[in-house]
């Protein structure tokens, strides 16, 4: 610890030495008016036009009921940002002022005191000009004028003789999820998204660091580092890499000098579930005449990462191999935390990972409809253990290929795989989503009736952004362990039997198909990148965007918050397939988080049980972007979803699982730790009251590589018993822990229960204790917002329940799958 803080007070003087300084022009007092109207407005920076309008009243809540209608106006309109702001002597007197922008969405034209100096057209670059001729001493003033991004992606679409899906949003360079999804609203935004600055710098400044391991073994890491540094004159300078340095001649405009540094005994970065995400800190400095010029800081992770393809018996494998350990990886689909994205905090950020990481997660994807993250997602999953697979931003569409798009694209690449590259969590590169599979299936050539030589044209386009231009950009950009790209997710449509032989797969036939969950045993693929189902967010979510009186199937407003045109349709259909269906729709509520949960068991399961075939299970989705019933797991305002804590059962290292046959039961048990583990099986038949009907127990060797068959139980050795009153206890013993069970033989609306008598005991502050006198099944605790770590669970006689809450807590309401069957 002494050591870490030493090293950062280190950095923080060099930062106040350094010639290199920031000048925050975010902080300054902002305006904003719609173009034409002579009124101004504060603004927030970072920010949107839609959240100014809101904190200035002059809109009602986007998210509440079913305003986001009567919101499409702003769409349309152009929007003016300007602000004035003071320079020193000391500021116009540096060799170099540069205005950066982090992000600008996306269609500005940046003006200094009256001059225009930019104009943007992507939002998803960083935007870099040299302001020192357009500064002056004193007061100066910055204006953005943002034209409306559907009005110019309409423009760019009429310029062709075809029409590509989606149509105007596919023209622009901006989250395409804003213009609307199933799960999400249209809001299409304009502002100031992320930072603007000021550099003020003189002589040299460090543009750029990347690093590649040269060598990695126990005994030492080779590590080249290669840093970008400009200097506006020829100049002898000398790089510091913490305690070691290095001096080179540089010649003026951009070099990239290469430094090696060696650690001895190096630790390795782990995923989440085998071992720690350790990081090393390095600090980098610039120096001339003992002076430091510019300083960064820069965290990385020791690891190997490989994409495992190999032809077998059954097609071709599709794995992710992590310090030369084949990983299992169990974890979600990551989208934008909010329609509104800057109205997130880095905490938010972490918090989100966080809940990931106790969901036994070890990879997240970063979806290609959203945006490139912020750079607090990506630290917390450093931090915490959590793969990122990370969709280059383009999605379920087709693009367009000229000169000049392509050319944007290209900066885009480069721009954000600069930021990202030394993140130790990023794993893969994905050219985008659902793009190839939707060319080949989903009949858009018949839809927009292309001619023979606008489907080449329109192919052929797609070839050169993602089969090219990316990949090529990737290249050139990135040491060979770094550059694992993948062109489309997934690599064939779900409607395809070769989409379960080969390369990642979304299966969608629950759901969209309308089958039935049990589909989820045989449509398993490599690697499942996409599947899963809806459920409602947390009531208490409900009550925040929809008025009591509107809390209703029909309301206009309750409907808004469902943007699948046959959610519910689709919810209620499956819901009267395996469980009892409300009447109340609060229970409702309730129940759909309960279907969503059991659909989420038997696919996960499912998945694992097909290891080694099958590598990777992903489902769709982790988090939403507005308080919604959608197919997240999480709530808008981070709720635990029923399906979250199913989630983190279904993903924990150890899962033991019993499938039915003809013959009679198998116990499996599905091992994803590094090394084999050892135990005592122990398997009770119980009746609901706790009656122990017949027992056995087996020791037991879980095996890495593949699943181990720990039990076989034929239908001779049990004794006859009722199926809906009967449930078996799994339970597994090693040195490390016990891990519990248990499995049901018909599905949730067959079983007969009985009323249960719960008992709950606070013995600890923020611990609690359940007993019941019969099986409660799917016992829900709710008590003021506070969050239980576990929820949503069976309570089995015989088995009573710890449980700890986030807070001390007292009046705790129960609800079991008992209370509806019987309300």
């Amino acid at each position: 610890m002494f050591k870490k803080t030493t090293l950062f007070l280190i950095f923080i003087c060099y930062s106040v030495l350094g010639q290199t300084s920031y000048r925050n022009l975010s902080s300054e007092n902002w305006l904003f008016n719609k173009q034409g109207e002579t009124k101004k407005h504060i603004a927030t920076i970072p920010g949107t036009v839609h959240t100014d309008l809101f904190a200035n009243q002059l809109i009602p809540d986007p998210f509440f009921g079913a305003n986001e209608k009567q919101l499409q106006w702003i769409e349309n309109e152009n929007w003016e940002y300007e602000t004035t702001f003071l320079l020193s002597e000391k500021e116009i007197s540096n060799e170099n002022i540069e205005l950066e922008f982090e992000g600008l969405d996306t269609y500005a034209t940046v003006y200094i005191n009256g001059k225009i100096v930019l104009e943007a057209d992507n939002m998803f670059r960083k935007w870099i000009i040299s302001a020192n001729n357009h500064l002056k001493k004193g007061k100066n003033h910055l204006k953005i004028v943002f034209q409306s991004a559907v009005q110019k992606g309409k423009e760019e679409a009429e310029k062709l003789s075809y029409t590509l899906p989606e149509k105007e949003r596919v023209f622009v360079r901006k989250a395409q999820y804003q213009f609307g999804w199933d799960w999400g609203p249209r809001f299409v935004t304009a502002g100031v998204w992320k930072k603007v600055q000021l550099k003020f710098w003189n002589s040299a400044k460090i543009e750029n660091i990347k690093y590649s391991q040269v060598e990695l073994n126990d005994q030492k890491a080779i590590l080249e580092f290669t840093t970008e540094i400009h200097v506006s004159e020829v100049k002898t300078i000398q790089l510091k890499i913490n305690e070691k340095s290095e001096t080179f001649h540089l010649k003026k405009g951009t070099n990239k000098v290469k430094m090696h540094y060696e650690i001895s005994n190096p630790k390795r970065w782990w995923c989440n579930g085998l071992g720690f995400p350790h990081q090393y800190e390095f600090y980098f400095s610039l120096e001339q005449s003992r002076k430091i010029i510019d300083n960064k800081e820069l965290k990385i992770g020791l690891r190997t990462i490989e994409l495992v393809q190999d032809k077998d018996e059954f097609g071709t494998s599709f794995y992710f191999k992590l310090n030369d350990k084949p990983v299992f990886m169990k974890g979600a689909n990551y989208i934008p935390q909010d329609s509104f994205i800057p109205k997130q905090t880095p905490s938010s950020y972490y918090e989100l990972v966080q809940n990931a990481r106790k969901a036994n997660m070890n990879m997240l994807r970063v979806w290609g409809g959203g945006v490139y993250a912020h750079d607090e997602f990506y630290n917390a999953c450093d931090a915490n253990g959590i793969l990122v697979w990370q969709d280059f931003m383009f999605a379920c569409a087709m693009y367009p290929g000229d000169e000049k798009f392509v050319e944007n694209i290209k900066h885009e690449v480069i721009d954000n795989v600069n930021r990202l590259q030394n993140h130790p969590s990023i794993a893969l590169w994905c050219g985008n989503n659902e793009i190839d599979e939707g060319w080949h299936n989903w009949g858009w050539q018949k839809q927009f009736k292309y001619s023979q030589a606008d489907s080449t044209k329109i192919w052929n386009d797609y070839k050169k952004v993602f089969h090219e231009v990316i990949p090529e950009t990737l290249d050139s950009l990135l040491s060979n362990e770094k550059n694992l790209y993948w062109p489309s997710s997934p690599s064939i449509g779900w409607g395809k039997k070769e989409s379960l032989t080969q390369g990642d797969s979304h299966y969608w036939g629950v759901w969209w198909g309308k089958e039935p969950f049990e589909m989820y045993k045989k449509k398993v693929g490599r690697f499942m990148s996409e599947y899963g189902f809806q459920g409602m967010p947390n009531w208490v979510t409900l009550e925040k965007v929809i008025a009591k009186e509107d809390l209703n199937f029909t309301s206009e407003a309750f409907k808004n918050h469902q943007k699948h045109p046959t959610g519910f349709e689709t919810i209620n259909e499956y819901m009267a397939r395996d469980f009892p269906v409300p009447n109340s729709i609060e229970k409702y509520n309730y129940v759909s988080q309960l279907l969503q949960a059991y659909g989420m068991k038997i696919a996960i399961k499912a998945h694992r049980l097909a290891k080694p075939y099958c590598m990777g299970s992903l489902y769709w989705q982790l988090n939403d972007c507005w308080p919604v019933t959608s197919w997240s797991t999480l709530d808008y305002y981070g709720n635990w979803k029923a399906a979250h804590y199913q989630v983190k059962e279904s993903f924990a290292p150890i899962l033991l699982a019993v499938t039915e046959n003809a013959d009679g039961l198998s116990i499996i048990g599905s091992n994803d730790n590094l090394e084999a583990i050892s135990g005592t099986l122990a398997v009770k038949l119980i009746d609901f009251s706790g009656k122990e009907l017949w027992t056995a127990s087996k020791e037991c060797n879980l095996d890495v590589e593949k699943n181990t068959n720990c039990l076989q139980i034929s239908n001779a050795e049990l004794p006859k018993f009722e199926k809906e009153k009967t449930a078996l206890i799994l339970e597994f013993n090693s040195n490390q822990k016990k891990i519990f069970a248990h499995h049901y033989f018909v599905k949730p609306k067959e079983l007969q229960l009985e009323k249960p008598t719960i008992e709950i005991k606070i013995v600890g502050e923020t611990l609690i204790e359940l007993k019941t006198n019969t099986l409660a099944k799917n016992v829900y605790l709710q008590a003021n917002s506070a969050f239980f770590e576990e929820n949503y669970f069976d309570l089995i006689p015989g088995f009573p329940k710890i449980i700890k809450t986030q807070k001390p807590t007292q009046e705790i309401k129960v609800m079991s799958l008992f209370d509806v069957m019987n309300e």
